[in-house]
């Protein structure tokens, strides 16, 4: 009869088991779906009072800070040729380190997607001014590898700097 009652115990503590591993993989998706979005972009509030200020400042922080910024595009113009009309005014600051991007794609050129990297700059509903981008250093960390290291960090900490003084702290 003990037998009974200790297999009985058994399958009760394995379906506990089962249910809470269950209950955890949930949780964790469920935190993940809501949380890492928020996580891969950084939003910053300017410094300065427009857009075409705050996107002229920030090619200005990428040169001197040995990049280049290959293109600034005004996303309303680009749809408004589309017949397309955007309320709000956004802009894209571009920039690219060539070395940093030789070094990537040299070992994982299916990243190009992702290359060259870019600030969004727009007006919030606030009237402020922000600039978004993607975690550089989040997203380098989750690739891991050469990835990691260059996006992960040389990249991150250089955007950090370039947007040292443009951006509100």
């Amino acid at each position: 009869m003990s037998t009974s009652k200790e297999n009985s115990k058994r399958r009760d503590g394995l379906k506990l088991f089962i249910f809470g591993f269950i209950f955890g993989i949930i949780t964790l998706a469920l935190f993940s779906w809501i949380v890492m979005p928020k996580m891969m972009i950084t939003i910053h509030e300017s410094r300065y009072a427009t857009i075409d200020e705050t996107c002229d400042k920030l090619k200005q922080s990428i040169e001197a800070h040995g990049w280049s910024s290959p293109m600034i595009r005004d996303l309303n113009a680009t749809l408004e040729k589309k017949g397309v009309y955007m309320k709000r005014s956004v802009k894209v600051v571009e920039l690219c380190k060539g070395s940093y991007a030789n070094d990537v794609l040299t070992t994982n050129p299916e990243v190009s997607t992702l290359m060259s990297c870019a600030w969004g700059v727009y007006q919030g509903d606030d009237g402020k001014i922000y600039i978004s981008g993607m975690n550089m250093g989040l997203m380098g960390k989750m690739f891991g590898g050469n990835i990691a290291k260059v996006i992960g960090g040389a990249v991150a900490v250089d955007e950090e700097n370039m947007l040292k003084n443009i951006i509100l702290r």
